[in-house]
C-alpha cells in the first residue's frame, strides 16, 4: 500500500497546531511505541500474572438444535492440571441478562451449533484445551433450518430495525409510481454471513477479591466498552457496580463484535467465581463466528423509477435478513435509502426470518455497508438504462431536504466529494463502453472502473470527563473511552491540548476503566464526538477556572468536570450525516475469473478533520475491508450441521497488502456549527460503505456482465464471461 498524498485538510493545519500537536495536526499514537514495543497489555496480557491464575477452555455444542442430556467429566477431570468442568448443572446460576446470548449454562437448551456447553478450568492453557477436549457431552438433537429465502413462512415484518430505526417507512405511492414510470431498474442483490475477526481475539481475566466470591470483582476484557461490560456483570452476578472495576485500556479490534459485552467475559467470571482462583478466557479464532455475533447476510430487492432526463421518481428497497431464535437482530439495510436520493414517492422495508444460527450483531456500519451496496449498485443500473453518466445520475437526485423526514441538512456535501473524486481520478477520461478496455498478455484482462456513494449517520452519546492542572504545568485528563485501535486516544488529547492552549506533550490522558468517569462504548462511530465534547467542555471550564485563579496551584492542582447528557439528549432541528464518494479501478482476467483491484479512491465530507494521520488510517482500513467484502469475504452455513464452513483466517479470506497497491482516501474541507464543539462527523465506518458497490460495478464496466451477489470470486465470475 503505497503512501497517499497530502490533502488539502492535512495542509490546512497550521504551524503551531504542528507543533504542539493540536487539532488538525497529524499526530502519532500516543500508544504507538508501546504497541510496536509489545509493552502494551492487552486483556490477557497482565504485566504479572497471579501465580495461582488458572485458564478456562470452552466446549461447544456439536448439534444445531436440541438440548445437552448428559456430560461425562469423568475423564476431563483425570488430565493432568484439570480443576474444573463448569456444566449447566454445576456452573454459578446468574440473572437473566438482557441479551438472551449472554445466559451460558444456565440452562440445557442448545439453541444453535457452537453455543457454549461445558467450560473447563485448568492449572495452564494447554492443560485447559486438554481438559476440554476431554469432555464428553450427549445430546438429543431435534430438526434444524439454517437457509434464509426470501419466501420463508416464518419471515415476519418486525417493528424496529437495528438502533431503534422503523422496520417499515412508506412516503406516497412507490408501486405505483414504479410502475408507471418511463425508465425502471428491478434487481435483487445478495450478501452472505461476514464475520469481524479483529486482530485480538475476543478474551477476558477475571478476579474476585475474597474467598467466597463476596469481595470485589475486577475484570479486564477486551471490549469496545468497559461501562457496558461492568453494568451488565453487576446485574447478572447480583453485586452493585461499585464493586466491579472493569479495564478495558488496550484492545486489537472489535468491528463492531466487542460493542456490547459477549459470552467470554460471562464464562470468566463465572469460572473465578467457582474456583476462587484468578482465571484468564481467550476464546478460539474458531469460535469466533458462532459465539461473538456477525453480519447477518441479505437478500435486498430494489427498484428504481426515473423519468427519462434520471430524475427519480420512486425509491423501493425491500431487505429479507435473519436473526437467531435466541434473540432478535435486523440488520437496517433499507435505511440508508431514506437518506440518499430525492425522490416524492418511497418504499423501505426489512423482513426478517428466526433461523437456528448464532445471533447476528453489529459489523462495521451495521446496515449501511450492507444496504448501500444494493442501492448505489442499482443507481449504477439506473444509470446504464438511462445512458446516463454515473456521478451525474447522483448529482441530479442530490436532495436539499433529508427525504424521509424533511430537515434539513446540517451539511451536505455529497456533490463535492463526487466532483472531487472524479477530478482526482480521471473519472471523465474513461470510456463509458463495457467491456471495451482489453490488455496484458493476449489481451486476457479486462479493465473497467467504478463510482459510489456513502452515507453514514452522526451520533453522539451522553459523556462525562474531568480535566485536573497540575502543580508542574501539566494535564491530566480522563474519560472511560476506549481506544480499538482508531486514535481515540490521541484525539482526545489532541482536544484537550487545544482546548487548554497547550502543547500535546503536556497533557497525560486516562482511558479504558471504570474506574475513570463514564462514557460510551465505542461504536457507531461516535466516540469521538461523545468522549470528546466531554472532554472539550471539561477543559474548557478549567481553563476558565485557571483564569481566575491567584498564586500557585494547590498540591492537588485544579480540576474540572463535564456531563453532556443535556446535550447530548437534545433533539436536533438537522439531519447529520457524513458522506462519501468511492471510485474504484479493477482488472478481470478473462482465463481465470480473477477479479484485481488496481486503485481505490475514497473523499469524504465528514465535517472537521481532527489528525490527518488517524483520520487517514481509518478512511484506507474501512476501505479495505470493504474490498474484502467485494471480492474475498463470505461464510456460509452448512445445511446439514448447522455451521459456518469459514471458520478461521484460512478460509475467511481477508485482503492482504498485495490486493490493495495503491488505496488512496481524501476529504473536502467542511465546517458544520451543528455537530460538536469540534465540529466533527464519525469516520471510523464510512469507508466501507461504498467500496464494495463501486468494485462491483467497475467489474460490470470492465466485463459488460452485471453481478448481483457477493463476494465476486473467481468462481462465481468466470462462468458468466463466456
Amino acid at each position: 500500500m503505497r503512501p497517499t498524498q497530502t490533502t488539502s485538510g492535512a495542509a490546512a493545519a497550521s504551524t503551531t497546531a504542528l507543533a504542539g500537536g493540536g487539532l488538525g495536526a497529524p499526530a502519532e499514537r500516543l500508544e504507538g511505541r508501546d504497541k510496536v514495543t509489545g509493552t502494551a497489555r492487552y486483556a490477557t496480557e497482565l504485566a504479572h500474572t497471579p501465580p495461582d491464575c488458572a485458564y478456562a477452555w470452552p466446549v461447544p455444542a456439536t448439534i444445531a438444535r436440541g438440548r445437552v442430556t448428559a456430560v461425562d467429566t469423568t475423564a476431563a477431570l483425570a488430565t493432568p492440571g484439570a480443576l474444573a468442568v463448569l456444566t449447566p448443572w454445576t456452573a454459578p446460576r446468574v440473572a437473566e441478562p438482557d441479551d438472551p446470548a449472554l445466559a451460558v449454562l444456565q440452562n440445557d437448551r442448545v439453541p444453535h451449533r457452537g453455543w457454549y456447553v461445558a467450560l473447563a478450568v485448568a492449572e495452564s492453557l494447554e492443560a485447559a484445551r486438554a481438559t476440554a477436549e476431554a469432555v464428553r457431552v450427549t445430546y438429543a438433537a431435534e430438526p434444524h433450518d439454517v437457509t434464509l429465502r426470501p419466501d420463508h413462512p416464518d419471515a415476519y415484518e418486525p417493528d424496529e430495525a437495528n438502533g431503534g430505526s422503523a422496520a417499515r417507512r412508506v412516503r406516497g405511492d412507490a408501486e405505483g409510481a414504479w410502475a408507471a414510470a418511463p425508465v425502471r431498474v428491478d434487481a435483487t442483490y445478495r450478501i452472505p454471513p461476514l464475520h469481524n475477526h479483529p486482530m485480538e481475539p475476543h478474551a477476558a481475566y477475571a478476579r474476585w477479591d475474597g474467598a467466597d466470591g463476596s469481595g470485589h470483582l475486577t475484570v479486564y476484557d477486551s471490549s469496545q466498552g468497559a461501562g457496558p461490560v461492568r453494568a451488565v456483570l453487576a446485574g447478572m452476578f447480583g453485586i452493585p457496580e461499585e464493586r466491579i472495576t472493569v479495564g478495558s485500556e488496550h484492545v486489537g479490534g472489535g468491528f463492531g463484535s466487542k460493542g456490547t459485552p459477549r459470552p467470554h467475559v460471562v464464562l470468566a467470571v463465572m469460572a473465578a467465581r467457582h474456583t476462587g482462583r484468578p482465571v484468564k478466557l481467550a476464546l478460539p479464532r474458531k469460535d469466533l463466528p458462532t459465539t461473538v455475533g456477525h453480519r447477518a447476510p441479505t437478500v435486498q430487492r430494489v427498484r428504481l423509477a426515473a423519468d427519462r432526463d434520471g430524475t427519480l421518481i420512486a425509491v423501493a428497497h425491500e431487505v429479507t435478513t435473519q436473526t437467531s431464535r435466541v434473540s432478535e437482530f435486523v440488520e437496517q439495510a433499507a435505511v440508508p435509502a431514506r437518506v440518499m436520493y430525492a425522490s416524492p414517492h418511497s418504499l423501505t422495508s426489512h423482513r426478517v426470518v428466526p433461523l437456528d444460527v448464532p445471533s447476528p450483531s453489529w459489523m462495521r456500519a451495521p446496515g449501511e455497508a450492507s444496504g448501500m451496496y444494493a442501492l448505489e449498485s442499482a443507481m449504477d443500473e439506473l444509470a446504464d438504462a438511462l445512458g446516463l453518466d454515473p456521478v451525474e445520475l447522483r448529482v441530479r437526485n442530490d436532495p436539499a431536504t433529508e427525504p424521509d423526514t424533511g430537515l434539513p441538512f446540517s451539511s451536505r456535501n455529497l456533490v463535492a466529494c463526487l466532483r472531487e473524486g472524479a477530478r482526482r481520478f480521471g473519472w471523465h477520461d474513461r470510456d463509458p463502453r463495457p467491456a471495451a478496455r482489453r490488455g496484458g498478455p493476449k489481451g486476457r484482462w479486462l479493465t473497467g472502473t467504478g463510482v459510489a456513494a456513502a452515507t453514514y449517520p452522526v451520533l453522539l452519546s451522553p459523556s462525562t470527563a474531568t480535566a485536573t492542572a497540575l502543580p508542574d504545568g501539566t494535564y491530566a485528563v480522563h474519560v472511560n473511552a476506549t481506544d480499538i485501535g482508531t486514535g481515540a486516544r490521541t484525539v482526545l488529547a489532541q482536544i484537550a491540548a487545544d482546548t487548554l492552549s497547550t502543547d500535546l506533550g503536556s497533557v497525560r490522558i486516562g482511558i479504558g476503566s471504570t474506574r475513570l468517569p463514564r462514557a460510551p462504548l465505542a461504536g457507531g462511530s461516535s466516540g469521538t464526538a461523545s468522549w470528546g465534547s466531554a472532554v472539550h467542555q471539561a477543559c474548557t471550564r478549567l481553563a476558565e477556572r485557571i483564569a481566575r485563579h491567584e498564586g500557585p496551584l494547590p498540591a492537588g492542582g485544579l480540576t474540572s468536570t463535564a456531563d453532556t447528557t443535556e446535550e447530548a439528549e437534545r433533539t436536533p432541528p438537522f439531519a447529520r450525516h457524513a458522506f462519501g464518494a468511492h471510485f474504484a479501478e479493477v482488472a478481470v482476467d478473462t482465463a481465470t475469473g480473477e477479479v484485481r483491484v488496481r486503485r481505490l479512491l475514497g473523499v469524504y465530507a465528514a465535517g472537521r478533520i481532527l489528525n490527518p494521520r488517524t483520520a487517514r488510517s481509518q478512511f484506507i482500513g474501512g476501505m479495505v475491508m470493504g474490498l474484502g467484502m467485494a471480492l474475498t469475504e463470505h461464510s456460509t452455513v452448512d445445511p446439514a450441521f448447522g455451521d459456518f464452513a469459514e471458520r478461521d483466517l484460512a478460509a475467511y479470506h481477508v485482503p492482504s497488502h498485495a490486493d490493495v497497491p495503491d488505496v488512496e482516501a481524501h476529504w473536502v474541507e467542511e465546517e458544520d456549527p451543528h455537530l460538536n464543539p469540534m465540529g466533527s462527523k464519525g469516520i471510523g465506518e464510512i469507508g466501507i460503505v461504498g467500496t464494495p458497490a463501486a468494485i462491483g460495478n467497475a467489474v460490470h464496466h470492465a466485463t459488460g456482465v452485471r453481478f448481483r451477489e457477493l463476494p465476486l470470486t473467481p468462481d462465481r465470475v468466470l462462468p458468466r464471461l463466456g
